[in-house]
């Protein structure tokens, strides 16, 4: 068999055995002690070489015999436990010098709201299962990352952000009902900017992914009318693989 030549730059390689890993970057919010929502990531440490000691996205090893979305569901949940509500595939990244030894990661990205989180981590907490080295960043804070997963986490963010201004997607991250206000606040804290609140309000309602309902959350200020997601209408166009799609009602390829 005849070794392929290895470019002088990339890093030594024993065999000539490409590895296929799956990793997810998934999203939630967190309020700051200003009660301002910010999109978070749970980072696993890692606890072997290389890069020991650093964070790193969920992730592992491809089986043989295993779908890819089916992968990432599985990996997600060995390493951080949680159960995303949506989940899509974001990219394949290859470079030859991203790892020591041949590796091509297939990465996903996942959403998954406040309140899910807070569940899933109680029931692994009581049940005495809970994954070990796993801690939540903000996104726009994050630490150096092992191989190229910063960069990976650049492009999910990336992706979010576009998928934002055309999809629902950002209600993966809403509770079942929710104000225009609390909405603004997810589509800010996606964006990183803030947004003309009257605007807002008339392209949401123009949308037709939302839904009016006759209750309204009181309190301190004026009642303000709560909302629901359309449920005919996909967080996000899931094209023509839809029909063929393996994974859940809420992932897309």
């Amino acid at each position: 068999m005849t070794r392929t030549r290895i470019p002088a730059s990339a890093p030594d390689v024993e065999s000539d055995v490409t590895r296929v890993a799956v990793s997810t970057v998934i999203f939630s919010l967190r309020r700051d002690a200003a009660d301002c929502p910010r999109l978070v990531l749970p980072l696993v440490r890692r606890t072997r070489d290389p890069y020991d000691g650093l964070w790193a996205l969920p992730g592992g090893w491809l089986d043989i015999a295993e779908n890819l979305d089916d992968a990432a569901s599985r990996t997600l949940a060995e390493t951080t436990g949680l159960t995303p509500s949506y989940l899509e595939q974001l990219y394949a990244f290859g470079d030859v010098a991203r790892s020591p030894t041949r590796v091509v990661s297939i990465v996903y990205w996942a959403l998954l709201r406040a309140d899910e989180v807070d569940a899933q981590v109680a029931a692994h907490a009581s049940g005495g299962d809970a994954p070990e080295n796993v801690a939540w960043f903000e996104v726009n804070d994050l630490p150096t990352l092992a191989f190229d997963h910063n960069q990976i986490v650049d492009y999910a963010l990336w992706r979010l952000r576009n998928k934002a201004g055309y999809s629902r997607v950002a209600h993966g991250l809403m509770a079942d009902t929710f104000t225009l206000a609390e909405l603004r606040e997810v589509y800010e804290a996606i964006l990183g900017r803030r947004l003309d609140p009257a605007n807002f309000r008339r392209q949401v309602e123009n949308s037709g992914t939302l839904v009016r309902t006759d209750s309204f959350r009181t309190g301190s200020h004026r009642p303000a009318r709560l909302y629901r997601p359309h449920r005919d209408v996909e967080l996000a166009d899931r094209g023509p693989l839809a029909a063929t799609s393996s994974t859940h009602e809420s992932s897309t390829t």
